[in-house]
């Protein structure tokens, strides 16, 4: 298939009615540059009827200069009981100055009547009045038409009324909204068909809701069917379910349809925008997300592996790296010889690695696996580990003796904790205060070896994470803690399992310095 397909992003406006998302000004300014350098061709920057920041998003994008996008304001037609001169809505959109707007109508009965309670001939003289008046004073006028594919199915005739009404009135294009996500990929087709063979020489939009698990499936069904224009969020944000996802529509329009809706070098952009704008959100990225999830290409199996490193196209429908994407190979019980080769190709560590060491590094893994750990991003404990078994490095660490002792202080508490350790056949002990155990633990620890090691002043610890896993003694639970070290230009992942919370911590942080030391030798 080749053809022109022109995307159309909604994040600023419908993307940020998704539950828990927000941006600022400022922030939504950030967004737009990173959309821009997708190379989508309109951005909605939000409705400016309707809130201050709306309002003020657009008086500052005026004065900033974008590349390949057009900010697009978003508004409804007039109200019922005001013209267009008189209308706050329409006047806003206006104030905008931008050179492209989107209006939302009514085109499904139900909605008329219920949500309006105003007359069908009066809802088609609220689009029309509304456009004919924004096309007068704007460049390209965009009809939203709200709920379409249920108000096609309950009355064709008015649905079809209130979008020939649209165009006659001068929208340059029609959107076509499945408003709440209820409709099928191949009721969309059909009805699609349907339009395209009646308003061939306008653009034809499709905006999909995910409600039913099928927004993007709807979409591309609309292409399909001749919709050159698809809208939807990154990351999929949005009301209830979210909108369709653009980082998989775009990625699917280029890479399976042959649409080249941005270039390939834009969609290399794909992955770094995805997660720069998850950043902005403040929501965690989906790791199982298509094309732009962090296991998008994560390899655990060992038979898969082996064959990927072969051929990726064995175990990979497109290559990683043309969304901006990278492989990972996984390490864990199910690994076979070929995850820990690619694994340590990938650490650069490979030298005076011999293949008994690699069975024997193997089997270490298996095992501690077995016992409750993971080896997926901790890359420094594996990197430690496989060190210690080819005799490259030897730990330094010996513990002694810890001691802990916390006691309530509202509204913190405070913990003490001593440590005895061995190095190089010098006992060590030092004590430290610390907010709760483990932080006490680390700075005890620290503290102990930072006069033989000044280097270590640089270590901090910058994240702390907790999973409780099943253990193999009854109803005794194990617990693994990963904590997230770095330095001033590095950070680094390792890991302890116990069945002490306290004691998985040590395991942690003692791998923690041992790999900072590790790297200093090296």
């Amino acid at each position: 298939m080749s053809k022109e397909v022109v995307i159309y992003d909604v994040t600023l406006r419908d993307g940020t009615q998704g539950e828990g998302i927000s941006f600022s000004v400022p922030d939504k300014i950030k967004v737009s540059h990173k959309i821009d350098e997708l190379g989508v061709k309109y951005i909605e920057g939000g409705w400016p009827g309707s809130n201050e920041r709306d309002e003020g998003f657009f008086n500052q994008a005026k004065n900033e200069k974008y590349t390949n996008s057009r900010i697009v304001a978003f508004g409804s037609t007039r109200r019922a009981k005001s013209s267009c001169d008189e209308d706050l809505n329409i006047q806003a959109l206006l104030r905008s100055e931008t050179s492209a707007v989107t209006i939302v109508g009514k085109t499904w009965d139900f909605h008329v009547s219920e949500a309006l309670r105003i007359s069908n001939n009066q809802n088609l003289e609220l689009i029309s009045d509304s456009i004919s008046y924004l096309s007068e004073r704007v460049e390209e006028v965009f009809f939203d038409a709200e709920h379409f594919f249920d108000g096609y199915k309950a009355d064709s005739k008015f649905t079809l009324d209130c979008i020939n009404s649209a165009v006659e009135s001068g929208a340059k294009g029609i959107v076509l909204c499945d408003t709440n996500g209820g409709t099928t990929p191949w009721e969309i087709f059909k009805i699609v068909s349907e339009i395209k063979n009646t308003h061939s020489k306008i653009v034809l939009g499709i905006h999909t809701h995910n409600d039913s698990g099928l927004g993007v499936a709807n979409a591309l069904a609309a292409v399909q069917a001749g919709a050159n224009q698809v809208q939807g969020t990154i990351n999929g944000y949005g009301e209830r379910c979210g909108n369709a996802n653009l980082c998989t529509i775009i990625a699917n329009l280029k890479l399976k349809m042959g649409i080249d809706s941005v270039s390939d070098e834009q969609l290399e952009k794909l992955y770094e925008v995805s997660n720069f704008i998850s950043e902005m959100a403040n929501i965690s990225n989906d790791s199982k997300a298509p094309f732009i999830g962090r296991s998008a290409f994560a390899h655990k199996g060992g038979i898969h592996v082996s064959a990927i490193v072969k051929n990726n196209l064995t175990y990979e429908h497109v290559s990683p790296e043309k969304i901006g994407n990278s492989r990972r190979i996984l390490i864990s019980d199910l690994a076979g010889k070929s995850n820990i080769l690619y694994k340590l190709d990938e650490l650069k560590i490979t030298d005076g690695v011999s293949e008994e060491n690699i069975t024997e590094i193997l089997s270490r893994l298996k095992k501690l696996e077995n016992d409750g750990y993971e080896f997926e991003g901790v890359d420094a404990s594996f990197e430690l580990l496989v060190k210690t078994i080819s005799k490259q490095y030897k730990p330094k660490i010996e513990l002694v003796e810890t001691e802990i002792n916390t006691r309530q202080i509202v509204p913190s508490n405070e913990s003490s904790a001593r440590v005895i350790i061995r190095i190089d056949n010098e006992v060590i002990e030092n004590t430290a205060s610390g907010s709760g155990p483990v932080n006490a633990l680390d700075l005890a620890l620290r503290g102990a070896m930072v006069d033989k090691y000044p280097f270590l002043n640089e270590v901090v610890l910058t994240d702390y994470r907790v999973r409780v896993v099943g253990g193999n003694k009854g109803t005794e639970s194990l617990v693994r803690v990963i904590i997230e070290s770095s330095d001033k230009s590095s950070r680094w992942s390792t890991i302890g399992v116990s069945s002490d919370i306290v004691d998985a911590s040590w395991k942690a942080l003692i791998d923690s310095i041992e790999f900072k030391l590790m790297k200093i030798s090296s």
